[in-house]
C-alpha cells in the first residue's frame, strides 16, 4: 500500500463533503426521532358535570366514576384528566358550566343532568357527549334510537321518570290506606314535570288524589310545601328527584317524618337519609357505567354506534327505622320483596 492511498484510508470523513453530507442528513433524521420519541403522549382531557356535589366534597357519583376509570387502568393527572363542574342544585348555570368545558377544549364531556345534556347537544356537535340521565332519551329528543343514537350523545338511560306509575303503585302496597299524596317538585326543571305527568296518569286508577307541591330555587321552601300538604289533608309523600332538591334529603326525610308522612322517592340515597321507601335504578352505578363510554370512545369508538344502555335491574329499599318512626308497619308480603331493608 503505498502512502497515498494510505493517508486517505486514514482521513476523517469530514475531509470528505459526500460523507459529510451524509452525516448530517443522519443526524437530523435519528435527532428527530429520537425529540419525537421524547416528546409526551397527549393526555385525553375529560369535562364532566353533575348535578350534586362541589369541589371540596364530590359527592358518590364522582366517586364512581373515578372508580370506573381506574378499573379501566386510567389514573388522573397521569393518563388522563378531568375538568370538575359542579351545578349545586342551580340547574340555571347548566349551561354556563358547559359552555366553559367546551371553551376549554375537552375530548369528552360527561354530562348529567337534562338542562346539561340539552346545553351540551346545543353547544357542540363535534365533541362526543356521555349522557347519564333519568329521562327517556328519545322521546326528550337527546337522541334517535336506543340502539343507534345518531349524533354525538350516548351514554345511560335510568328511565326512571317512566317508573313513576310502578313506583306509585307500590307506594300504594307500602301504605294501603293512603288516599291523597303530595308530590313534591322542582318547578324550574323539565325532568320533574315529565315525572308528575306519569303520576297523574295513573293516579286514578289507584284511587289516589294528588296534591302538587312546587318549589324552585335557589332556596326552596320545603317547610312551607310540607305544611302545604299537612293541610291538604295529605296522608304521604312523594318527591321527585332533581338537582335542586339532591341537595336536601336529609331536611326533606326529617319534615316528612316529623309530619308523619310515609314519603316516596325515585332516589336511593333519600332513603338512605332518612326517607321511607325509594324503588329505582342505581344512578350512582350509572356513572360508573358512564367510564366504560368513556374509555370505548377515547379508543376510536363514534356515540353515534354506542347504543344507550338501560339499567338491568331496579331497587326497592325500604327503611324500616323509619317506618317505626312514623308509626308506620309494612305488610310482610311487601317487606319480603324489598331489595335492602334498612334497620
Amino acid at each position: 500500500m503505498n502512502a497515498v492511498s494510505s493517508k486517505r484510508m486514514s482521513g476523517s470523513y469530514s475531509d470528505n463533503p459526500k460523507w459529510l453530507g451524509c452525516a448530517i442528513v443522519l443526524t437530523f433524521i435519528f435527532g428527530g426521532v429520537a425529540a419525537q420519541a421524547q416528546q409526551p403522549a397527549k393526555i385525553p382531557r375529560i369535562g364532566f358535570m353533575t348535578a350534586t356535589g362541589n369541589s371540596k366534597s364530590p359527592g358518590p357519583r364522582v366517586d364512581a366514576f373515578r372508580s370506573g376509570l381506574r378499573d379501566l387502568g386510567y389514573t388522573e393527572g397521569k393518563n388522563i384528566q378531568v375538568e370538575y363542574r359542579y351545578v349545586e342544585g342551580n340547574l340555571d348555570r347548566a349551561p354556563a358550566l358547559v359552555a366553559e368545558l367546551v371553551q376549554l377544549k375537552v375530548d369528552l364531556l360527561v354530562v348529567g343532568t337534562l338542562t346539561g345534556i340539552r346545553a351540551a347537544k346545543q353547544a357542540t356537535k363535534t365533541i362526543p357527549i356521555v349522557m347519564t340521565t333519568v329521562v327517556d332519551p328519545v322521546a326528550t329528543g337527546l337522541v334517535d334510537s336506543l340502539a343507534h343514537p345518531g349524533g354525538n350523545i350516548t351514554g345511560l338511560t335510568g328511565v326512571g321518570r317512566e317508573l313513576s306509575g310502578k313506583r306509585l303503585e307500590l307506594f300504594n302496597e307500602v301504605v294501603p290506606r293512603m288516599s291523597r299524596v303530595g308530590v313534591l317538585w322542582d318547578m324550574n326543571a323539565p325532568g320533574p314535570a315529565l315525572a308528575l305527568k306519569e303520576y297523574e296518569a295513573t293516579a286514578p286508577a289507584l284511587k289516589i288524589e294528588l296534591q302538587s307541591l312546587e318549589v324552585h330555587g335557589p332556596n326552596p321552601d320545603l317547610e312551607g310545601a310540607l305544611q302545604a300538604a299537612v293541610k291538604g289533608r295529605a296522608n304521604a309523600l312523594i318527591t321527585i328527584g332533581s338537582s335542586l332538591l339532591s341537595r336536601y334529603p336529609k331536611q326533606i326525610a326529617d319534615l316528612a317524618i316529623k309530619s308523619r308522612l310515609p314519603a316516596m322517592c325515585d332516589r336511593i340515597d333519600f332513603v338512605e337519609a332518612g326517607g321511607l321507601v325509594s324503588y329505582s335504578a342505581n344512578d350512582v352505578e350509572s356513572f360508573r357505567r358512564a367510564a366504560t363510554y368513556v374509555d370505548k370512545i377515547l379508543k376510536g369508538a363514534k356515540p353515534a354506534d354506542l347504543p344507550v344502555e338501560q339499567p338491568k335491574k331496579f331497587e326497592f329499599i325500604i327503611n324500616l327505622k323509619t317506618a317505626k318512626q312514623i308509626g308506620l308497619t309494612i305488610p310482610p308480603n311487601v317487606l319480603a320483596r324489598a331489595d335492602k331493608v334498612i334497620r
